[in-house]
């Protein structure tokens, strides 16, 4: 007889699956950072092989030997974008897209390449970073430093929200006025860089604001922050720190949302006793919970 699965348990698992195969948010580019930064900062190009033209977009001309013999400076973040500065002056933006993700393979250990594997970066001192990505959203440019800060991608982003830059003031001003539900506020990149549709439902719930409100409601006329900005800078200070530190440890089983996914489920705050509902924002799903959340 199969053995009966508590709801509890399957929601459980539910949620561990979305944790590995949902589309990358700021925690999850930033534990690839992390975990790129080794094998690619202070490295050398030594190949890059690219095993088909384009992904969302064309590679940039003579991609491969642009990138040859440089040496990688770094492994950086922007929002939801990696950026690795070379020696040459220009720096490699990449953008995971969907479903893109980076293997490692060291030591030279060269396993043939899959249907998905579309570039390799054979780096010095023995390390392969192949970069896949099954449905090609990902994307790939080699950018000058003076031209960066323009780049289409990079230009109107807002505050990157860990750092000291955005606080309640900073989101006060830019909800200001704005008469959009405050969900729709958060997803917009130039209020909050990098903040994506998971982790603002969790901010908002940390934050017990529902996610229907006016986004103005947070400010007063003049710009300036209300006691519910305090609460939400700092919930999404929280909810990402959180998530990091959880992705970059590879814990992902560890992971209980406190509303995402959990439709029909109890409130998880304490004393609450709500259910989460689920409703649709702007094309994507927004999980609250009715109770607590106002």
């Amino acid at each position: 007889m199969p053995r009966r699965v508590s709801g509890r348990r399957r929601q459980d698992r539910r949620q561990a699956c979305h944790a590995v195969t949902r589309v990358p948010e700021l925690p999850e580019v930033e534990a690839e950072r992390r975990r790129l930064e080794p094998v690619i900062a202070g490295k050398r190009f030594e190949r890059v092989i690219v095993r088909r033209p384009d992904l969302r977009a064309p590679f940039p001309p003579k991609f491969s030997a642009r990138l040859h013999g440089q040496t990688a400076l770094a492994v950086r973040r922007r929002a939801k974008y990696l950026l690795v500065p070379l020696s040459s002056g220009e720096t490699l933006l990449m953008h995971l897209g969907m479903s893109g993700s980076f293997r490692v393979d060291r030591h030279r250990r060269k396993p043939d390449p899959g249907r998905h594997d579309h570039v390799m970066f054979e780096m010095s001192f023995g390390t392969s970073v192949t970069f896949t990505d099954p449905r090609r959203f990902g994307f790939m440019d080699l950018v000058s430093e003076d031209a960066l800060a323009m780049h289409p991608v990079l230009s109107t982003l807002g505050p990157e929200p860990l750092s000291a830059e955005f606080d309640a003031s900073a989101l006060a001003r830019a909800c200001r006025g704005r008469k959009t539900p405050l969900k729709i506020a958060l997803l917009d990149q130039r209020v909050v860089a990098g903040l994506g549709n998971i982790y603002a439902s969790e901010a908002l719930h940390l934050a017990r604001l529902s996610p229907h409100r006016q986004a103005s409601t947070i400010a007063t006329a003049s710009g300036a922050p209300r006691e519910s900005a305090r609460r939400l800078a700092a919930a999404i200070k929280q909810v990402l720190a959180e998530a990091v530190e959880r992705l970059s440890q590879a814990v992902y089983r560890s992971a209980r949302f406190r509303v995402y996914d959990r439709e029909a489920a109890r409130c998880r705050r304490a004393g609450c006793g709500g259910t989460i509902r689920r409703r649709t924002q702007a094309g994507r799903s927004t999980f609250f919970c009715p109770v607590c959340q106002r």
